[in-house]
């Protein structure tokens, strides 16, 4: 997926070279051929989804100065958010999404996304080498201020490996695990039930332990046993707009209706989404 993205972000670059404008017209660069108007209604890149979910900037990247008229529209972004919607994905075609463009188009600044100012998540899924085999590792990343910048920062892992490590136990044979109030009078010489069973021992700890599978997760890429090969696939995790849950991904297909999209689209209470934010950043 990345390398045929890579060939479209290529041949824009070099049409763009030419000085072409915006009409509709084929070209041929090598054996790749497409419509001039679709590479450049196509959102190449998440910072220009941000733009156009913004609508800083129109579907063919015409870029609006902050003191034109034109910059975050509203009135004309309602014409622009329906493209940016996976047309062919039955969850981004409903109901629901006229009542998110709706809602979105209503005056107001937390409208509008922004690269540093809330929650959002990039989930990397990844091939790494793990004890002699090829295994899939989801890594969940999101921006971090530094100093005057800024910078992409790991927050959590998934691993079936890991999870299988520490299941959910049932409470009742959680409580067939614990150390008696008076074990410090035997100088805890009973604590050697908790490693009886290791499969088990995090019942022994308090209960507000929950496993820090990024920490496992650090911990085998330093001992070398787990390696990374490559990124398989790429996806983004919106929480930004009040009330609504959103995922950006990218779909690689001839036509309009390409590039970094929205994929998945929920409506979600704020009381509601730190649950979900949780899987993201524990």
């Amino acid at each position: 997926m990345f390398q045929h993205k890579l060939v479209k972000t290529t041949v824009f670059a070099v049409l763009l070279m030419f000085g072409l404008d915006c009409h509709a017209q084929s070209r041929n660069i090598g054996d790749f051929e497409m419509d001039e108007t679709q590479l450049y209604a196509m959102t190449k890149q998440m910072s220009q989804f941000f733009s156009r979910f913004n609508y800083e900037e129109d579907q063919f990247g015409k870029k609006f100065h902050p003191s034109s008229a034109d910059y975050r529209n509203n009135e004309k972004r309602k014409n622009l958010l329906p493209l940016m919607f996976d047309a062919e994905n039955e969850r981004t075609s409903s109901n629901l999404k006229d009542f998110f463009i709706e809602d979105l188009t209503r005056t107001g600044d937390s409208n509008f996304m922004s690269f540093l100012g809330g929650a959002w998540y990039a989930e990397a899924e990844a091939s790494f080498e793990f004890q002699g085999k090829s295994v899939s590792i989801v890594m969940i990343l999101m921006i971090e201020k530094e100093r005057l910048g800024s910078k992409w920062v790991l927050t959590n892992v998934y691993f079936p490996q890991f999870n299988k490590l520490f299941p959910e136990g049932e409470l009742a044979e959680k409580e067939k695990h614990f150390l008696h109030p008076m074990s410090h009078e035997l100088d805890f010489f009973n604590i050697h039930k908790a490693f009886k069973q290791p499969e088990v021992i995090e019942y022994y700890a308090s209960n507000h332990f929950h496993p820090d599978y990024l920490t496992l997760f650090f911990y085998e890429v330093k001992l070398g046993r787990l390696q990374f090969k490559q990124i398989n696939n790429l996806k983004f995790h919106i929480f930004q707009m009040k009330d609504w849950y959103f995922e950006v991904s990218y779909f690689n297909r001839p036509g309009m209706n390409s590039g970094w999209l929205i994929s998945n689209l929920m409506y979600i209470k704020e009381s509601e989404k730190q649950n979900l934010i949780k899987f993201y950043q524990p």
